[in-house]
């Protein structure tokens, strides 16, 4: 019998300055991948770098996470940039996690959008190209992580890019495969043993039940625990431990 795989992100870096957000060092210990803020939507250089080097003694995959230029909306506010744009600034915020890399031997993995961006990426086959083809214009080796099922998902296949399936511990799902809208009051998922159960369906039935009661079938190759939730590390350890009582191999994506 095939031994379900699935890789284990969550989204990092994002305190700035003397903001402190999120609890990075704990969380760090269960991932496999972590998607590290590049200053845009959250961040700055000093996180950048510390965040990266916990990744590497971690052996945590490194991602980029690039986002909108919204510090004080935190990435989540849709910008309207027009294609050429958001490539510029997806190969910008590449480049600075990756170089932060290097410093300490390592390779950048993969790159994950952020907030609004990657929303928008999910449904815009322009905006998703244009991140595709910054991806793949810097290094075609790295991965991109998208929504599953993803306009997002479908410009990386289309451009010749490794693609992750994402999939989200704690959000809830539309019929149509999209995340609910933060701004919804039913958009969180905030009930630990609820969330581990659902993952475990995605990796290991390719469903989930959406907000309407509908089932949506869905490839999870990596599952999201967002770091600045308050739950974020007992979400993580709970369903890392859920994860391997079902059976179900965690491993960092290109690994």
């Amino acid at each position: 019998m095939t031994k379900h795989v699935v890789d284990l992100n969550s989204d990092l870096g994002e305190s700035f300055g003397t903001y402190r957000i999120g609890q990075d060092e704990l969380v760090m210990q269960y991932i496999t991948s972590a998607n590290i803020a590049a200053g845009y939507h959250a961040g700055d250089h000093n996180v950048l770098r510390e965040s990266v080097e916990r990744a590497a003694l971690n052996n945590v995959g490194i991602g980029a996470h690039p986002g909108f230029q919204d510090l004080q909306g935190f990435g989540r506010r849709s910008l309207l940039l027009d294609p050429e744009e958001i490539y510029n600034i997806v190969v910008y915020q590449i480049g600075a996690v990756q170089a932060f890399a290097k410093l300490f031997d390592k390779e950048l993995n993969h790159v994950k959008p952020h907030g609004a961006l990657y929303n928008i990426a999910a449904r815009d086959k322009d905006r998703a190209h244009a991140i595709a083809k910054a991806i793949y214009d810097v290094n075609e080796d790295l991965i991109l992580f998208g929504l599953a099922g993803s306009e997002l998902v479908k410009a990386g296949d289309k451009i010749g890019l490794k693609v992750a399936q994402e999939v989200f511990a704690d959000r809830t799902y539309q019929p149509d495969g999209t995340l609910t809208p933060r701004t919804e009051s039913n958009a969180l998922i905030t009930e630990t043993e609820e969330a581990v159960s659902r993952v475990i369906r995605m990796v290991k039935d390719r469903k989930v039940v959406a907000v309407d009661g509908s089932e949506i079938e869905m490839q999870a190759d990596t599952i999201c625990v967002h770091g600045d939730t308050p739950q974020a590390l007992e979400f993580v350890h709970h369903l890392k431990e859920g994860l391997e009582a079902n059976g179900i191999l965690i491993k960092r994506v290109g690994s």
